[in-house]
Formats: structure tokens, C-alpha cells, sequence
């Protein structure tokens, strides 16, 4: 499966397919990296269903959405895993998944469960000034941090916004010279120093592999 354009994962999401016996409810954010590690493991017996990424601008609604989600999609399916992190809930989407019973993956956010939780934790000392981009996040900077913040019609703002920032780490989950311009691009844009980390899938591809792994329900 190819995932649509970048600005319908942002807005719309992805239908599943309603094929394979574990569904994945994940964010659009994550489309791209799912469906390559699907590919690469071949495991078709994973559906992959992502709600809108424009969701995390309004993070509140994200547990409701993957309620409806579940409930829409759970007799069709051995089992349901969700592919998100707390995301900004403060611990709601985790309330709501046990109150579900469903599993979802572990980590505050995407960067940290990227770079793999323990790791990320132990660079959150050093790291506390820094502002971080996913592959998704570089390409749809415009469309999740320029404009929703004002900075587009008021880009004097950029100092109240990111003026205790001090570095953008670009995450890069493949190896894209045109991602890794933009990224540096965007620190420019924002005045922050530059880095960029290569984390491949991170611990995403470790939990995927996990409920790849389970057996089938009888």
C-alpha cells in the first residue's frame, strides 16, 4: 500500500482495509513509517487504520477519536493496537485504552519512542532546549508549526515562541538529502543551531515486531 500525500494523512487519515487479523490504529504521522516496516517484515496480517495528524493540534480530542476508532473496527479484528503515545493527553489516552483493553505503545511522544524511550530519557537533561522534527514534521513544518503558531503573518513572534530553544534536532527516520535541506532549513527559520540524529524506526519497530509476533487468537 503507498499512504496518500502528506496532507491527507494530515487531515484525513487512512481507511483500513479491513484485511489481516491485527489492526493498528495509529496517527498519520506515522503512515509512512508503518507501512515501510509492514513491507519490510512482510507482515500482512497487520491492517493499518491512521486517524488525521492535525489531531495533535488539539490533543484533548485524540482519545475520544481512538475510541470511536476501536469501537468501529473491534469485531472485525483478533486485535487492536494502538500507535500512540501519550501525545499531549496527560495520561488520558493511557486511561482510556485500559478502560478499552486495548495496548499502545509506550512513550510520551513519537520523538522519544523514535530515538527509543530509555535513550531519549537519558538525553532529556541535556536536551531540555531543544525542539524537535520527525520525517512527517519537516515535510508538513509549514502546516503544523509555521502557520498554526501565527509565524507566517507575524514571524516577529519567533523569539517569544522558541527564544529559550537553542537547537533543532532533526530526527531522521530514513536518509534523504532533500529532508535533511528543509530541516536545516527550518532551523534556520526558527534561528536555532542545527542537528541532525539519525534514529531510524526506534522503538516503533520493536513494538510493531512484538504484536506482529502474537499468536492468533482461537
Amino acid at each position: 500500500m503507498t499512504p496518500p500525500d502528506d496532507a491527507t494523512l494530515a487531515t484525513a487519515g487512512l481507511p483500513a482495509t479491513g484485511s489481516g487479523r491485527i489492526l493498528l490504529i495509529a496517527c498519520g504521522a506515522l503512515a509512512h513509517e508503518i507501512l515501510a516496516l509492514k513491507r519490510l517484515n512482510g507482515w500482512t496480517h497487520l491492517d493499518l487504520q491512521c486517524l488525521p495528524a492535525n489531531l495533535h493540534l488539539w490533543p484533548d480530542r485524540i482519545p475520544a477519536a481512538v475510541e470511536q476508532a476501536v469501537a468501529s473496527h473491534r469485531a472485525a479484528y483478533d486485535d487492536i493496537f494502538i500507535v500512540y503515545a501519550d501525545c499531549g493527553t496527560g495520561g488520558l489516552l493511557q486511561a482510556k485504552c485500559a478502560e478499552l483493553g486495548v495496548q499502545m505503545i509506550e512513550g510520551p511522544h513519537c520523538y522519544s519512542f523514535f530515538e527509543g524511550n530509555a535513550a531519549f530519557a537519558a538525553k532529556a537533561d541535556d536536551e531540555f532546549t531543544a525542539f524537535y522534527l520527525t520525517d512527517f514534521l519537516v515535510r508538513q513544518f509549514d502546516a503544523f508549526v509555521w502557520r498554526p503558531m501565527g509565524l507566517d503573518r507575524h514571524p516577529e513572534l519567533r523569539d517569544m515562541y522558541f527564544g529559550n530553544y537553542t537547537t533543532l534536532i532533526y530526527q531522521a527516520q530514513i536518509n534523504d538529502a532533500a529532508l535533511n535541506a528543509k530541516a536545516e532549513d527550518c532551523a534556520r527559520r526558527l534561528n536555532l543551531a542545527y542537528v541532525r540524529r539519525f534514529t531510524g524506526y526506534g522503538d516503533l519497530a520493536t513494538a510493531l515486531t512484538q504484536v506482529a509476533a502474537a499468536p492468533a487468537a482461537h
